[in-house]
């Protein structure tokens, strides 16, 4: 029997929250949303790639703060609930679902286009099917899987930046600022950018599963961003000194165009294996956070309470689990992997917009952060999503107001889970 009122075990310290965030940012973004922000940004990708940063840095901050006073799965869904309201925090745990499932889709989608070019929606739906099993089994197992797969993308990027910066074709005055960029271009880049950066939240909301929330939130938030920021701007370099902005703008492909240019053929296939790993990885890390924050809502039936089972064996949220690779099977064999990529950053910004918002309610005793930081991170957030493409600002927006629709219809009794 399933244990439906159960809670979590903490088994994961400070290096496995790390290597669980960095499988989350490390991954198929990267290899994705360069060749994207190139075409909106042009020449100022690397300024994009640094307010991406600045933002994902504040809201890091602040989820860090809230994870160690709220140590429980759910993430932003809690903290909204606990300092703004019920339906704040509902808001932003219905955002974080629906941007996460669309972002899981992305990856699997990734993960096909590499290894089946013809068929990925085949590949896809295997990956979210074998990788929702490896969830199923427990979160240890999901730790040391995603300790395995970021150590070869890492592995595959240092290869690229090595052989790129080292060709005689590399000029690092490529990546300089020409007259092509634009404001709007640098921020509607950034808004795609922050998709890569956004799985350091993966860690908050383990936090039902961490030990000692207080000291390896706090430690594993910070240390992750900062190592994906580094190894991100030394590619986008990389690529860049080869490519030029406009060479990265259209490429389908752009690390294996780079290593291409850079004269090193032999190493486009390994690049193609480095972004199906890549993908996996993120896929992984998105089950685990997307299932998480299912179960808190499903504890508090703003979804269905029987979402909320503990398996009694594996001990995790099985039935969530289970029901979040469903939909994102379903999603990955009919969506389209770009469309993907903007409105999940579109739904992740608002809930990141709610994290920040609850972390300037906290007391210098609750462990605020500078007050600068979340103000600059809901700013940064609300801008960043509106900057996007309109056709992913107009489905984002119509999205969130279903689900307040729903979180009203379910308060005045219409609804019953």
């Amino acid at each position: 029997m399933s244990n439906n009122s159960g809670s979590l075990q903490r088994r994961l310290g400070v290096p496995d929250a790390v290597w669980i965030g960095l499988g989350a940012m490390i991954g198929a973004g990267i290899f994705a949303s360069l060749g994207p922000a190139a075409r909106a940004a042009g020449s100022g990708l690397l300024i994009g790639l640094a307010v991406a940063a600045v933002v994902a840095y504040c809201n890091a901050t602040s989820s860090a703060r809230l994870a160690a006073r709220y140590p429980g799965s759910g993430g932003t869904y809690v903290y909204g609930r606990e300092r703004l309201g019920e339906f704040w925090g509902y808001l932003a745990g219905w955002a974080f679902v629906v941007g996460k499932t669309a972002s899981c889709a992305a990856m699997a989608l990734t993960v096909g286009l590499y290894v089946w070019p013809s068929r990925p929606e085949l590949v896809a739906v295997a990956a979210v099917v074998a990788l929702t099993a490896v969830n199923y089994r427990g979160i240890q197992k999901s730790a040391l899987l995603t300790r395995v797969i970021v150590a070869a993308v890492l592995a595959v990027l240092a290869a690229v930046v090595v052989t790129t910066l080292g060709s005689g074709d590399a000029e690092i005055a490529r990546a300089s600022l020409g007259d092509d960029a634009s404001l709007g271009g640098v921020l509607q880049a950034a808004g795609l950018l922050f998709f890569a950066f956004a799985g350091y939240a993966r860690i908050a909301t383990l936090g039902e599963e961490v030990r000692d929330p207080a000291r390896t939130i706090v430690r594993a938030i910070p240390l992750a961003l900062g190592i994906t920021l580094v190894v991100y701007v030394a590619v986008t370099v990389a690529v860049l000194s080869v490519l030029g902005p406009q060479g990265l703008a259209d490429a389908a492909a752009p690390l294996a165009d780079a290593v291409r240019a850079a004269g090193a053929e032999w190493l486009v296939p390994v690049v193609g294996a480095g972004a199906a790993v890549a993908a996996l990885g993120s896929l992984l890390a998105l089950i685990l956070g997307v299932s998480r924050t299912t179960l808190a809502m499903a504890r508090d039936r703003n979804l269905p309470h029987a979402l909320s089972a503990i398996h009694p064996r594996f001990q995790v949220p099985h039935r969530a689990e289970l029901v979040v690779g469903v939909i994102v099977a379903v999603v990955a064999a009919t969506v389209d992997l770009r469309g993907a990529i903007g409105f999940a950053s579109f739904g992740v910004l608002l809930y990141y917009a709610v994290a920040n918002a609850s972390a300037w309610t906290l007391t210098r005793d609750e462990g605020r952060p500078v007050r600068v930081i979340p103000v600059v991170g809901l700013v940064g957030c609300v801008t960043l999503a509106f900057a996007l493409p309109l056709s992913s600002v107009l489905t984002g927006t119509a999205v969130v107001v279903l689900g307040a629709v729903i979180y009203g219809l379910r308060r005045v009794g219409l609804i019953r889970w």
